[in-house]
């Protein structure tokens, strides 16, 4: 349960440190972030607060899709109906706040009201941005272990497509729940690009299967797949038995600026959903258990640092929890009880889940929808 919590935690911590009230998240200097860190004493020295270290609004759409996940749904169809009420009212209370322009434009999307049709928004040229990746880690701490693939291919999909209906959007949110969920599996992180790869035939097939454009889709999806191939090649681990990245001898801030730009389709490390998971995911294969090398690589870069550190902090939780980062980070966040909270919450739904399927699974139980099953799956019991 502690390394749920710390997931939680951990990613409004890294949102915050990327964010800082705007002015980081905006500045596409790496260098000119850590000059500025050091002239506040370092990372050891901040205490983080929520009124000089509020969150960005990516942090709070994924404690909203948390909290969507631990409610009493009898289906995966009333998990969207719900999330899609909570996302709506969202947007209300982030007016006055900067937000992703994918998230407030795929929102306006959404139909409340309409029970069959309230979630299937529209192909979204604009969709490509991080906001789906960023919300979506804590799918995979609800659908982590390995038997609920094809549940968390599912969720993560549709949850990115609600505000992000684009390949490189919504492709962005599988790979983060994936990369939650292998970390709570104790998988090595330095697999976890590969076997994403082999995960995304699995997304195309589900989404061929919701008929919903797969024309417009064909295009970007090739380009996700060929950024992640090339990015898995680039570190020398995208075969088997290549368990060891590569990275450069010299790798400083204004490097580092340069390599993400390199990656991103705009020149602005991790603004988009195929970019954002990639840094986080660098970042996380370079530091291993090292909070501050996390920080300095995946908080403080040029670029989207909102994004790509709360990906990369809530993954650091799920990993190694919080016994190495300095307790001014998280002792006074905002809404940190929320967070212990939701992470206590999803440990304890996806436990219960699994106890109730081996129970089935031994003959003990002949009863009909179980929580979050599917209805074909309600209908076959």
């Amino acid at each position: 349960m502690e390394k749920f919590q710390a997931g939680m935690i951990l990613g409004a911590v890294g949102d915050a440190l990327g964010y800082r009230n705007g002015s980081w998240e905006w500045c596409l200097s790496g260098p000119q972030i850590q000059k500025e860190l050091s002239a506040l004493g370092g990372l050891e020295a901040l205490k983080l607060d929520p009124d000089n270290w509020p969150w960005s609004d990516g942090a709070m759409m994924h404690m909203i899709t948390a909290e969507a996940l631990v409610t009493d749904y009898w289906c995966l169809e009333d998990l969207y109906r719900e999330l899609v009420q909570l996302y709506v009212e969202a947007m209300v209370s982030l007016k006055g706040r900067i937000s992703d322009p994918g998230t407030v434009e795929g929102c306006a999307s959404l139909k409340p009201h309409n029970f069959l049709l309230a979630w299937h928004t529209p192909f979204n040229q604009r969709g490509s941005g991080f906001g789906a990746a960023t919300k979506a880690m804590c799918v995979g701490m609800r659908y982590w272990q390995q038997e609920r693939l094809d549940t968390l291919v599912e969720v993560s999909i549709e949850t990115g497509r609600m505000t992000h209906n684009h390949p490189l959007g919504f492709l962005g949110s599988l790979c983060t729940a994936l990369f939650a969920s292998y970390a709570l599996q104790g998988k090595p992180v330095v697999n976890w690009g590969r076997d994403f790869m082999k995960v995304i035939p699995m997304a195309a097939d589900y989404c061929r299967k919701t008929i919903r454009h797969m024309a417009e889709y064909q295009e970007h999806w090739f380009y996700f797949e060929a950024k992640w191939q090339f990015y898995l090649e680039e570190r020398g681990i995208e075969e088997e038995g290549k368990n060891k990245p590569l990275f450069p001898n010299s790798y400083d801030a204004e490097e580092t600026d340069k390599v993400y730009k390199r990656w991103s389709s705009e020149g602005r490390g991790g603004r988009r959903g195929h970019d954002a998971p990639m840094i986080a995911y660098d970042a996380l294969m370079a530091a291993g258990s090292n909070w501050g090398e996390l920080c300095k690589r995946a908080m403080f870069h040029g670029g989207e640092s909102s994004a790509t550190g709360l990906i990369a902090g809530c993954l650091y939780g799920l990993l190694y929890g919080l016994s190495q980062v300095p307790a001014g980070l998280y002792q006074d966040l905002d809404k940190r009880e929320k967070l212990e909270e939701l992470g206590a919450k999803l440990y304890q739904a996806a436990a219960a889940e699994k106890v109730l399927r081996e129970t089935r699974a031994g003959g003990a139980s002949r009863s009909c929808c179980h929580r979050d099953q599917h209805n074909s799956e309600c209908q076959d019991t």
